[in-house]
């Protein structure tokens, strides 16, 4: 089968294929990232993730952009007009985390994380998981069959389009309607992103029996994907047969593709399957326009914010990914091959089995590549 944008992070002299959406910045020409550290720990793994980066020389030039809870706190503002045009800009977007316990509104998120994704049409959100170091799964001897998936999620419809209502709301009469949106257009869109991603295989997973009328969509536009695909084995499953599997038998699975919330909960599945959160980057994507936007699949993580004790990693091997985005794929592939080996040596911080702080972490990835 043919490998797809975010296939083999280890392998060097893998053949990676790119996509529509890649970039490439040859001649000097340095690619514009714009840096969102946001909230809690993103303000710190994420300048560990630039320290990484600069290590290999290539010239970007990464513009921060203030967007997170302290200054919407002091001004009100989530993302200024202003501020969205240098996102729209820019090549590529390296965000941190957004999310602070002070703000309880759910408008923050959706008027700064969520307008990105909406507004830039970020469709694919794409969460890779593959176990860098056997001693960090939770499966007893992983061995050769270890978990190396991608979850394909649809990013802009589905439950999270925020559409329904509540109806006397703090009463005992109170009633909530949360809308389940699905359009033909964006679900053959997901579907094939996921095919052109594929590796080796392409597992839909859903519930179309309790969600008769988004199932039967998705249904239909997945008969048609593997008309187009006949080359890629595919296969559908039950949502919860999918969990139960990937965690029984992670290693059955290469592209996992489904709608927004169910992607959600897979994808830290899979973040469980190789040695938390921590070490699970992402990427959402428009695979026609080439935005993109990378970040660390762990959040804010508040409770240990300031601390110095975050794991870097996912913010590292995020930013792997977008050098892949931007066409250095063989720098990506080295930044990932440090990451593991850093894993390895130990050289972590404790949640990864070491005991260095986030800044050290980043370091001892940074020295491997020269």
């Amino acid at each position: 089968m043919r490998p797809g944008p975010w296939a083999c992070p280890l392998d060097t002299g893998a053949a990676l294929l790119a996509g529509p959406g890649t970039r490439r910045y040859l001649n000097h020409v340095a690619a514009q990232v714009a840096v969102i550290e946001g909230d809690g720990i993103g303000r710190e793994v994420i300048p560990a993730a630039i320290t990484v980066i600069r290590q290999l020389g290539l010239g970007l030039e990464f513009q921060p952009v203030n967007v997170g809870a302290e200054r919407y706190l002091q001004t009100g503002e989530a993302l200024p007009e202003d501020d969205f045009a240098q996102l729209e800009a820019a090549d590529a977007i390296l965000l941190g985390a957004i999310g602070d316990p002070r703000i309880t509104d759910s408008r923050y998120s959706w008027q700064t994380l969520g307008r990105i994704r909406r507004e830039l049409d970020l469709y694919a959100n794409v969460r890779p998981a593959r176990l860098l170091c056997g001693r960090l799964s939770p499966l007893r001897d992983p061995g050769p069959r270890a978990a190396d998936i991608i979850v394909v999620r649809e990013n802009t419809e589905g439950l999270y389009s925020r559409m329904g209502g509540r109806f006397k709301p703090g009463t005992p009469e109170e009633m909530a309607i949360q809308e389940h949106v699905s359009t033909f257009r964006g679900v053959t869109r997901i579907l094939g992103y996921a095919f052109s991603t594929a590796r080796s295989s392409v597992v839909l997973a859903d519930k179309w029996q309790a969600m008769p009328h988004a199932g039967a969509l998705w249904q239909r536009c997945w008969r048609d994907a593997r008309d187009a695909h006949p080359d890629v084995p595919a296969r559908h499953m039950s949502i919860d047969a999918c969990a139960l599997h990937m965690i029984a038998e992670p290693w059955q699975f290469d592209v996992i593709v489904t709608e927004n919330c169910f992607g959600d909960i897979l994808s830290d599945i899979a973040g469980g399957l190789i040695g938390g959160v921590g070490m699970a980057p992402s990427a959402s994507i428009n695979a026609a326009t080439g935005r993109a936007l990378f970040e660390p699949v762990h959040g804010s993580a508040p409770d240990i914010a300031g601390t110095g004790t975050a794991n870097p990693a996912a913010a590292i091997l995020s930013g792997a990914l977008m050098l892949r985005h931007l066409g250095f794929a063989a720098e990506a592939a080295a930044v990932e091959a440090a990451t593991a080996a850093a894993l390895e040596a130990g050289e972590c911080t404790a949640d990864a089995g070491g005991s260095l702080s986030t800044r050290e972490a980043a370091v001892a990835i940074a020295w491997r590549l020269g």
